[in-house]
């Protein structure tokens, strides 16, 4: 990679990144938070992931924007348990945050660390949600724009919604 992707990581792109990352780990978290024990492994349908099968996906990606940053190699396998999982998720939120911080970053852009791995990871983040509506066990909508989210915050305890989105529809009281 040349010096000018080098020099596109500005004090501003890392923070947004980070930030980003902060978002994901409270999205996350309210997906997985007080699931039912038997949600970890749901399956909506064969052949689609169950939410332990998720999380390990999302640490994977993750884990290989980290190792892309730091010219590493990582391959995440199933961990026994999915607080396991989340627990790993977690840290792995942690190293990248890290890893945004602190390395010279000059083997990908800032657009695409975003574009890849990240939204891939925010990508199931929603899934997740989804599957605790299709589950059986809905997490209620939440007006993300006034959330609490700390850009220095990855970690597993996330803040409880500030505003639930009263005036969000659900699926059965669509207007259309």
């Amino acid at each position: 990679m040349n010096d000018k992707a080098r020099q596109e990581f500005s004090d501003t792109d890392r923070r947004l990144l980070r930030h980003f990352l902060a978002a994901l780990a409270y999205r996350t978290q309210k997906a997985v938070r007080d699931a039912p024990d038997d949600f970890a492994e749901f399956r909506a349908a064969p052949g689609i992931r169950t939410p332990h099968q998720l999380l390990r996906h999302m640490s994977d990606v993750l884990g290989y924007a980290r190792a892309t940053l730091e010219g590493d190699s990582w391959r995440a396998h199933t961990l026994p348990g999915f607080d396991n999982e989340i627990a790993r998720f977690h840290q792995v939120l942690e190293r990248l945050a890290h890893a945004i911080e602190t390395e010279s970053l000059g083997r990908v852009t800032p657009g695409q660390l975003l574009q890849g791995p990240l939204a891939d990871a925010m990508t199931h983040a929603g899934q997740l949600a989804m599957l605790r509506r299709l589950s059986g066990s809905p997490i209620p909508p939440e007006n993300f724009i006034v959330a609490q989210i700390d850009a220095d915050n990855v970690g597993a305890d996330q803040p409880a919604a500030t505003s639930t989105d009263a005036d969000w529809y659900d699926a059965e009281d669509e207007p259309w």
